[in-house]
């Protein structure tokens, strides 16, 4: 099945959600953020021992550190994130009026900084991983709310993320929803089809391919060249309407990052 593209965000999320209950009868709403590990029993085993002790540990007390030390001015990141020990990543990304921009997590930290005179971190910084992977900790078991408000930009831009996750591209001439919406839950060579809903629920995550925690992004650039097709930049404006529609679809889920995948 495929979302229309003209379609209000509320009615893709109905949609969306009831095709994958339907489609997998047996699993419950917070099921599907576990990925693959709620459709591949194997798997899931694997996964949980491996849970017993985390590799994505160290990531979380490093972003921990991190986030406690304090700028150049005295000030913390706290002071940026009042309300971050009640968990925040669960909100992320938003719509921002003031820039008409998608606004994601790892944006909302280097603003922190850039307001408190410290340099942005790369995209794909170890450090700005860190702190990600210690602010989503925090927000673990929240139920991820995302909200697409009535404003033009903000409708134009849950659009152009749907348009893209559904678009097909590349030499192989895959969309994202090729592989996760009509063929979720099927195998691809030795890899179970995860299903869009949940896909952005455990991330910054630990994938045993990379042997360290990395990003959605990361991973988006990874689907691109399985695909033969060119990816956009980490934190790019296509990447984070991507996400934006992504998360949106995935409302009401808990959130369980950082986690681990293949």
């Amino acid at each position: 099945m495929t979302a229309p593209i003209a379609s209000a965000p509320l009615d893709d999320l109905y949609t969306l959600q009831q095709h994958f209950f339907t489609q997998f009868p047996t699993l419950s709403r917070q099921d599907f953020s576990n990925g693959v590990y709620a459709l591949d029993p194997d798997a899931r085993q694997s996964w949980l021992a491996i849970e017993q002790f985390p590799p994505y540990e160290i990531a979380i007390d490093l972003g921990k550190q991190l986030f406690t030390h304090p700028f150049s001015n005295g000030q913390h990141y706290g002071d940026c994130f009042p309300d971050y020990q009640q968990g925040m990543s669960q909100h992320y990304p938003y719509w921002d009026l003031k820039t008409q921009t998608v606004i994601t997590l790892s944006q909302a930290i280097n603003r922190c900084r850039q307001q408190n005179q410290a340099p942005p971190l790369p995209p794909t910084s170890q450090s700005l991983i860190n702190l990600t992977a210690y602010l989503t900790f925090l927000s673990r078991d929240k139920p991820i709310t995302i909200t697409v408000p009535p404003e033009p930009g903000a409708r134009a831009a849950y659009q152009h993320g749907k348009k893209y996750y559904h678009q097909r591209r590349g030499q192989l001439n895959f969309s994202c929803a090729s592989c996760h919406v009509q063929n979720a839950g099927k195998r691809l060579r030795t890899e179970t089809l995860s299903p869009l809903l949940g896909q952005t629920s455990n991330w910054p995550t630990y994938r045993l391919k990379w042997g360290r925690v990395g990003t959605l992004h990361q991973r988006f650039i990874g689907c691109h060249q399985q695909i033969r097709a060119q990816a956009a930049a980490p934190q790019s404006e296509i990447f984070r309407n991507l996400e934006y529609y992504m998360s949106y679809i995935s409302n009401g889920l808990p959130v369980n990052g950082p986690s681990i995948r293949k």
